[in-house]
């Protein structure tokens, strides 16, 4: 329970093997929303 895990990135408690990678596919995907969103306003 102490040990820092590598391999599950679960609920925020230290670990950087899926956690993060998930944590970065989520942030790309929601820019990719907004600016997808704001191009589409731009162009109509």
């Amino acid at each position: 329970m102490g040990s820092v895990g590598y391999d599950n990135g679960g609920g925020g408690s230290g670990g950087y093997g899926q956690g993060l990678s998930f944590t970065l596919l989520v942030v790309l995907f929601i820019l990719l929303v907004i600016v997808g969103a704001s191009f589409l306003n731009t162009g109509y």
